[in-house]
């Protein structure tokens, strides 16, 4: 007979995972510097250095031939060096100037993301922080997306981000942002809050492009309200190396047949360590979402979470989350979470860390690729995340980012 489960144990055992899922987390912000925020000016970005421009081009930020963007944002460490949009019905602008020139901004400023979460978010508002605001007006919709970049660049800096990203009622957005750095084996540290407000009948697809390095760490903080009938289609890509990445954001769907997605990517190469999720909130009658995590470890540990919480009638959520380890080192620890807290709700959830299956490797090499030929053409199949609703210049862009780290993966 089996043995009875006792609760307390229960408990105690699903402590000890959650603690050993967080080792290595914490960050000694003492150990940083915090680089002078300067005011804001208006650089033309195409005179930025090649090496810059190069560093941002990886992570889908084009500043030589931004013809297919409608507005850019650039921060480099804590000053916006510049700020444009060429689409009427939409506004991109530091968040210091945002903050002068609307007397509602306070209305949106720590109302998705509290203020006191953790020490990151209260050293971004201690600081004073700047970031990106973007807006679309009622009824607008960006033709091609805003393109945003987050730039490190000071040894030893922290970098203290605050966004604020608005879609009015009826509108449609559509962001990619690009995160990286122009160092290499030095220290840094970006710590990003992004609060997204998601108005009735509204929709925004964000699409995140990582591209840090082996001595980076790096802790976002986003939240995300959604009314009647929003639309949140959230894309998340690193695969790139980073000391200690922390990354789980939340979205609250408060209105009647409200939607929030998330995909991500990751690829954690040996001395990475990543802690990523997302956690969903269904509190809108009629409310949907859906989480998918393809990971892979080739040497990293990778810890990728899932929490969804059905609050309403007729509610559908599914998780997904799949893992791969490829070589012998290496480690993903899947925590997959539902919460239901009335009857009438749909959650559901899979995951599964595996490796590649031999048998199928062999089937490939039998019909003439080499074994490391195989190993790519499984590990690129594994990895195609079908976005619906994905614009296809995003969806190209989204691949691309793939396919560029495909190199450095094996």
């Amino acid at each position: 007979m089996p043995e009875k489960i006792n609760s307390s144990n229960l408990e105690k055992a699903r402590a000890a995972a959650n603690k050993r899922a967080s080792l290595g987390a914490d960050i000694d912000l003492n150990s940083y510097k915090i680089p002078a925020s300067e005011k804001p000016v208006n650089t033309d970005p195409s005179k930025l250095s090649a090496k810059d421009k190069g560093k941002m081009l990886s992570t889908g930020v084009m500043l030589d031939d931004p013809t297919q963007r409608m507005g850019t944002f650039i921060q480099i460490d804590n000053t916006p060096i510049h700020y444009s949009a060429k689409q009427d019905g939409v506004e991109v602008m530091a968040i210091s100037q945002a903050k002068e020139k609307y007397d509602w901004f306070g209305d949106y400023w720590w109302k998705a993301v509290a203020v006191d979460t953790d020490k990151y978010t209260a050293h971004v508002e201690l600081n004073e922080s700047n970031g990106y605001f973007i807006r679309t007006l009622p009824g607008a919709k960006t033709t091609f997306p805003i393109q945003a970049c987050l730039y490190l660049n000071k040894v030893g800096a922290i970098q203290d981000v605050h966004n604020i990203i608005i879609a009015e009622e009826g509108s449609e957005l559509h962001i990619i942002t690009g995160c990286t750095t122009s160092l290499h084996n030095e220290p840094g540290l970006h710590i990003g809050v992004s609060e997204f407000y998601i108005k009735k009948g509204a929709k925004v697809t964000f699409t995140m492009i990582h591209n840090w390095e082996p001595a980076i760490g790096v802790r976002p903080r986003t939240g995300v309200i959604i009314e009647d009938n929003g639309l949140l289609l959230n894309n998340y890509v690193a695969m790139k190396p980073v000391s200690s990445l922390q990354l789980n954001p939340s979205a609250y769907c408060n209105g009647e047949n409200a939607t929030a997605r998330f995909n991500s990517v990751l690829v954690a190469p040996s001395g990475s360590s990543m802690d990523i999720g997302s956690r969903v909130f269904l509190n809108g009658k009629g409310s949907r979402t859906e989480i998918i995590a393809r990971t892979i470890t080739t040497g990293g540990e990778i810890v990728s979470r899932g929490y969804m919480e059905g609050n309403a009638p007729d509610i559908k959520g599914h998780l997904e989350c799949r893992g791969l380890i490829l070589g012998k080192a290496g480690s993903i620890h899947a925590i997959p979470e539902l919460k239901g807290n009335l009857a009438g709700i749909d959650l559901s959830h899979e995951a599964a860390v595996g490796k590649i299956a031999e048998e199928e490797v062999e089937y490939l090499m039998a019909r003439g690729l080499t074994r490391d030929e195989a190993t790519s053409t499984i590990v690129r199949g594994f990895l195609n995340v079908d976005i619906e609703g994905l614009p296809p210049l995003l969806n190209a862009e989204l691949k691309k980012a793939i396919e560029d780290s495909e190199e450095d993966m094996f």
